[in-house]
Parts: C-alpha cells; structure tokens; sequence
C-alpha cells in the first residue's frame, strides 16, 4: 500500500507533468472506482490543473474554478503515468484499470488496482474536506505544527497498542504498516506496548524515530518516476515484509505476528527483550 513517502513523491512527480495542463476527458472504467456522483467527473474536463497535494495517503488534484479529484490507491491500487494514451477509449472488463485521466495535448494517467478485492476509491468534490477520509484525518507527522509536545499530547490517553495507534488515519495521517513496522524498529518499541505506558523518554524516542524515519524515506523516493516508487519502497525497509531474514541492526532474525488481513514484522533483540511474540493464527492452527 502506498504510504505517506510514496504519496508525497506522487504528488511531486504529477506536479511537474499535470500543473498548467487542461483535462480533456476523464473515463471512470471500474464501476467501484468512483464514490461520489455531484459534481460529476465531466465537471473536470476542460479545466487547468493548478495544483497537486497530498492528503495522508490521499492524493488531490486541484483544478481552476473548478472541483478537485480526490484519489485513495488503497492496498493494490496505484497511478501509471503515460506520454502518450491510446486513442480509444478503454473498455470496461476484468482488467486492472479502473479511471484514465487524458490530458489536452496528450499523456496522461491511469489508476490501476491488482487482486478482486476493489479498494481503490476516486473522489470528484467541490472541497477537499468533503471526502469522508481526509475530513478525519489526524495532524500530519511531517508538519512543522507535529511537535514532541504535540504528538505526547496524542499518546497520553492512548490505550491501545502502539502499532494500532500509529496506523489510525484520524490520530497521525498517512503512516500505514509498513511504516509503523519500521518506525516502531526504529524506537526499538514492541508493537504491542500500550501507547499511554510510555515514559517521557520513549515517547521522545518514538517521535525522534518517526520524524527521521519518514523524513529518510521522503528523501529516498523524491525524484523517482511513479513506475519506480513500489521497488524503491521495498529496498528501503529494514524489517518489514523481510520475515525470517536477518535484523540489518543486531542480525536476529526478524519474525511475524499474522493477522486475518495483514501481518506486522519486527525484531526480538532490538525490540521486544528476545522474546518473540504469540501469533495468534499461527497458534490456533496448532491447537
């Protein structure tokens, strides 16, 4: 899933190539792509674009006079930019494309979304803060406002579990598994310790370790073309998604804990004591 990093080098990318072009058509393909229906998505044709932003992990096209197109590539979504777009309008099917958006002049974008389960959501609305997800969305981890006093205002009276608390969109906006995975690494934090047990310390280490973490990987994806984003992504963790291979800090082994939907990694040396944590499918399969 694309997260705060890649979103924001989306949206750097788009600008150089969408600010100060006119869009000449925009086709909806997927029937589940679109959430809204007024204004509709004919309301951004023949309209310049004036800016690109990121919101969370949202992305937000903004046109002159006009409404913006809002877009959230989920789990398996992503944006593929072309110079040059076929004549003919896609058809509908069984294939990834789910909306193309044809520049005047030509080139383009097309969102995509891999596997049957459709997520991926496009928003045509007067206002930003009329999509229901950018409306809750919480503070945004890199504004000059996210402050350590800030952000322990946040955890204070968090009860929940560390790696939950970083993933919800309306406490922190943008950071997702993979970057909860690799900031809670960072901090040497245990996914499972209770937000609100922090001491003034660790919550002074767990914020230092978000900042320098999404701050890298920002840096890392700036100036990648949207095709090498995923790649340039992978390369840059540290444990997440590299289960049974060794800790780049310590050289544990890094292990699992699965989920019905998701899985979290992390290392025991650096992050839990030594001690491995229950995976609870894992588990019930050996009853």
């Amino acid at each position: 899933m694309p997260e705060l990093p890649e979103v924001e080098a989306l949206a750097g990318f788009l600008t150089g190539r969408l600010v100060g072009r006119t869009v000449e058509r925009v086709l909806p393909v997927a029937v589940s792509v679109l959430k809204t229906y007024d204004p509709p998505l004919a309301a951004l044709e023949g309209r310049e674009v004036t800016s690109v932003r990121r919101y969370g992990k949202f992305l937000g096209l903004a046109t002159g006079g006009g409404p913006h197109l809002v877009v959230h590539l989920a789990r398996a979504g992503w944006l593929r930019w072309q110079d040059s777009l076929p004549e003919a309008p896609p058809r509908p099917g069984k294939g990834p494309l789910a909306l193309r958006v044809r520049l005047a002049g030509g080139g383009g974008f097309d969102l995509t979304e891999a596997g049957t389960r459709k997520r991926l959501a496009a928003y045509c609305v007067r206002d930003v803060a009329d999509v229901p997800g950018v409306a809750r969305l919480g503070p945004d981890p890199l504004s000059p406002d996210f402050t350590p006093d800030a952000f322990a205002a946040l955890l204070r009276d968090e009860r929940r579990q560390l790696k939950g608390v970083l993933r919800d969109q309306s406490v922190i906006a943008g950071i997702g598994n993979a970057y909860s995975d690799e900031i809670l690494h960072a901090a040497r934090m245990s996914p499972f310790k209770l937000a609100a047990s922090l001491t003034e310390d660790e919550t002074a280490a767990l914020y230092g370790a978000l900042r320098t973490v999404l701050h890298e990987a920002v840096e890392r994806a700036r100036g990648h073309a949207a095709a090498e984003l995923k790649a340039e992504k992978k390369s840059g963790l540290r444990v997440h998604g590299r289960t049974g291979q060794p800790c780049p800090v310590c050289g544990d082994t890094v292990r699992e804990v699965s989920f019905s939907d998701s899985s979290l990694q992390y290392c025991p040396t650096c992050q839990t004591g030594g001690k491995p944590l229950a995976d609870r499918r894992l588990s019930r399969l050996l009853k």
